[in-house]
């Protein structure tokens, strides 16, 4: 977090610079108030480009194993570009290498990654019945099914054909 506020730092100082290199080409008939603008705008930039590269980069990271199976998009007041180009901001990962089949069911792990402050992971086991496409989270410790959770995925879901067509 520290180098997206130095990075920042640099980005207003490079458009500031633009604004004065403005200002005196223009022989100082810009206005004054031109420098600090441009040093805003050079903030306001960085910002919303790591905000939307951000998934891009966190997928990048990812190893060959991983496949992407659910994005979500959202929008924020406090941002209003969003609402007419929405980011990512959060998406949920299968993990090939931890993928195991009997039968019809398949159990995996699954990684649930949010854009916050600090990005956060989730890690979650899962089972999966892929005849009738019943997907019950595990307990982390005793590896017993957790049936309340219990819900049915979609003929569609990346998810079932991710953990189901891939063995």
């Amino acid at each position: 977090m520290i180098w997206h506020l130095i990075a920042a730092v640099f980005a207003a100082l490079a458009a500031a610079g633009i604004g004065l290199m403005l200002r005196h080409l223009s022989r100082n008939r810009l206005p004054k108030w031109i420098v600090p603008v441009m040093a805003g705008l050079g903030m306001l930039s960085y910002q919303i480009h790591v905000e939307y590269s951000w998934f891009d980069h966190k997928r990048a990271q990812l190893p060959a194993s991983a496949e992407v199976v659910d994005t979500a998009t959202g929008t924020e007041v406090w941002r209003p570009w969003t609402f007419v180009f929405p980011m990512t901001t959060r998406f949920t990962v299968l993990d090939r290498d931890s993928l195991s089949r009997e039968g019809s069911v398949a159990e995996f792990m699954l990684y649930h990654f949010e854009r916050h402050h600090t990005d956060l992971v989730i890690p979650k086991a899962y089972a999966l019945n892929c005849q009738t496409r019943e997907l019950v989270p595990m307990d982390a410790d005793s590896r017993e099914p957790d049936l309340a959770g219990i819900r049915t995925l979609r003929d569609a879901s990346e998810l079932l054909h991710g953990a189901c067509e891939s063995t």
